[in-house]
């Protein structure tokens, strides 16, 4: 808990994570009222054991529920009100912006006003037709199934609404062992078309992706303050990592080179947009300097620098797959066992150099 403001004038705040959900739940901070309305530090912290145990609503779901209300009044629960409820209470995590674009894109008109209960497997059959038809890929499809589901559980655990009973989600299969490598040649081109960038410290931003991993949303996020010089230390911060968990990596050579050859400006983000703020996107310099170094049309102009960043790696024969695992922030080792074929060979190169050792033939014999 915590007070704003002096005299009679105090505003009450609590701070508390929803029990159950650990220190990797969100942390909410919300008013609770002031001192001069009869609010007091045994109230807020009787309030903050309520809503941290799940007896009483925190105010985004009091205000989320109110304005979907405003949408259907008394009526059954259609997915356009739960989607509403969903958003308000997922308000600033880093895959809410992803999860609005896609239900613009594929959800809202389809499934908006039907009722939630109501929904059945041929609606997930159709949706996934329908978008098979209009060539988007199956990692595309999935989203958007993924995405009523996790929906639809929102609405469940909190007594929304029940399961629809006629409910089955076909999840369709995705190939997403795409492992991108750069060749000696490709990485030279690649590194001379960064060279060639008129803005070298937007050009930075993808010589950092390569020399670290990084994923889009951390290189975007990069503040200066996560920058550890002294302990050679990269904070990725969780509001904006795919987890939602603060984790490090370590500054190399490579990217503490990088990273001094920015020029600083009066943003906290080293790679800021126009305004100062935070970047939104760069994929239009990405993709020109993808072309410019003659790399193929499925290479992904950022991802691709990752998978490249982990090949490298595992293929030097240096580098073990717990390892990786921790460079990548993966969260299991099934994450990064797509890059296991690559540790083979490095190791089946290694082992080739008993042959320069040994002069031994096919059959056994020593040669003369």
């Amino acid at each position: 808990m915590r007070l704003d403001g002096l005299g009679e004038e105090r505003q009450y705040y609590i701070i508390y994570r929803r029990a159950g959900e650990g220190r990797a739940g969100k942390l909410i901070e919300e008013p609770v009222g002031r001192e001069s309305e009869g609010m007091s530090a045994a109230k807020a912290n009787r309030i903050r054991g309520l809503r941290a145990s799940g007896a009483e609503k925190a105010n985004t779901e009091r205000r989320a529920e109110s304005e979907a209300a405003k949408l259907t009044g008394d009526g059954p629960l259609t997915f356009a009100r739960l989607w509403l409820l969903y958003q308000e209470v997922n308000a600033g995590k880093p895959s809410l912006k992803g999860d609005i674009s896609r239900y613009h894109n594929h959800l809202e008109q389809r499934f908006a006003s039907k009722v939630v209960e109501e929904l059945t497997t041929l609606d997930m059959d159709n949706l996934r037709a329908d978008m098979t038809r209009k060539g988007l890929s199956a990692q595309t499809t999935k989203h958007a199934l993924g995405q009523i589901r996790r929906i639809i559980r929102f609405g469940v655990k909190r007594g929304l609404c029940p399961m629809p009973g006629s409910l089955h989600f076909e999840m369709p299969k995705v190939d997403n062992e795409c492992t991108e490598n750069l060749t000696d040649e490709q990485l030279a081109a690649y590194l001379n078309a960064l060279d060639d960038e008129p803005d070298q410290d937007a050009a930075g931003l993808l010589r950092l992706a390569l020399v670290t991993g990084m994923r889009r949303g951390a290189l975007l996020a990069l503040r200066w303050t996560d920058c550890d010089f002294e302990r050679g230390l990269i904070t990725l911060q969780g509001a904006s990592a795919k987890k939602g968990k603060t984790e490090f990596i370590p500054m190399t050579t490579a990217a503490r080179t990088i990273l001094e050859a920015v020029g600083r400006t009066a943003s906290p983000f080293v790679f800021p947009g126009k305004d100062g703020g935070q970047r939104q996107d760069f994929r239009r310099m990405a993709r020109r300097v993808r072309d410019k170094a003659g790399l193929p049309k499925d290479f992904r102009p950022l991802h691709g620098l990752r998978h490249a960043y982990a090949s490298m790696l595992i293929s030097s024969g240096h580098v073990d797959l717990y390892s990786l695992q921790k460079l990548l922030t993966h969260d299991s080792p099934a994450m990064t066992q797509r890059y296991s074929h690559l540790r083979d060979e490095a190791l089946r190169k290694a082992a080739s150099v008993i042959d320069a050792c040994m002069d031994i033939g096919v059959t056994g014999k020593e040669r003369s």
